[in-house]
């Protein structure tokens, strides 16, 4: 505050009165003199404080300098609960809902329904078409790689019931195989369309096994495989040396397209094994 005070103007004129001067004056009269000039002086200061803390210029300086704000509190939204600021229909903490196959009304059987929609719902396909046989129902379904059915048809699969390949079954010939060996093996199978030694366009499901889908072979009147696959019911399916025969028709309008051009997945369920042994990530979708 004494440096505030030092710079108020008169207060020099002031001291000079209040300073001693030579001759005449008592010691007494300078001692008075010099206190009532210091009484002045503070009494100056404090006016002059109070003058700078109450004046309305000096209010009005202070606001100008304060920086405008804005966003005007008026002007912000009421924000009520969490659940009022939540679009309709979108419940909080709500887990997303799994993915699911469409079987577009095809009928299934449950182990069908649960392995395809497992697929869709991890995205086991990786992005590619997939295929997935029910050996217990004898049928085979094709996939578009987003989980919407291509198309469905029975199919004829290995004479033995099993999951498992008989070891070095891919090298032997086919009056080499006994009738125990003759099984359509369980799993996951990355599977391209390809020519066996006839020349014939087929997928190739396992390649060192021999396995493939093909049209439904017809040389051996025997055998009657048409009239199998005609038939409602999946017991007379088991005829073949382990590959899948489907109807001529559905490999040339659904699997050839289908895997045209692109590897896909084939997924055969197994028919004495459980799904989890078979298929190590796999889970129910409820």
């Amino acid at each position: 505050m004494s440096a505030r005070c030092d710079q108020i103007p008169g207060l020099d004129s002031m001291r000079d009165r209040a300073r001693p001067r030579r001759g005449g004056a008592t010691i007494g009269a300078r001692a008075n003199v010099g206190g009532r000039s210091a009484t002045l002086g503070r009494i100056i200061c404090f006016c002059l404080l109070a003058l700078c803390l109450t004046s309305p210029e000096a209010g009005a300086a202070d606001n100008a300098a304060q920086p405008s704000n804005p966003m005007p509190t008026s002007s912000l939204p009421s924000y009520g609960s969490a659940a009022s600021i939540v679009p309709a229909g979108i419940r909080l903490n709500e887990a997303p809902r799994p993915r699911r196959a469409n079987f577009e009304k095809e009928a299934k059987s449950r182990d069908a329904q649960r392995i395809a929609d497992w697929v869709v719902d991890v995205g086991d396909n990786h992005g590619m078409p997939f295929l997935l046989i029910d050996k217990r129902e004898a049928k085979v379904f094709v996939f578009h790689a987003d989980g919407r059915l291509r198309g469905a048809a029975p199919c004829l699969l290995g004479l033995a019931l099993g999951d498992d390949t008989a070891p070095g079954i891919g090298d032997r010939k086919l009056s080499e195989i006994p009738p125990q060996d003759r099984t359509t093996p369980a799993g996951r199978f990355v599977a391209s369309i390809g020519y066996n030694y006839s020349g014939k366009d087929v997928l190739w499901v396992d390649y060192d096994s021999a396995v493939s889908l093909h049209r439904v072979v017809t040389s051996n009147a025997a055998e009657r495989r048409l009239q199998r696959l005609a038939t409602p019911t999946p017991s007379d399916n088991r005829i073949s040396f382990g590959c899948i025969n489907v109807p001529e028709s559905f490999f040339n309008d659904v699997v050839s397209p289908a895997f045209a051009g692109t590897y896909g997945i084939v997924y055969i369920l197994p028919e004495t094994r459980p799904k989890k042994e078979i298929f190590a990530s796999y889970y129910d979708i409820d």
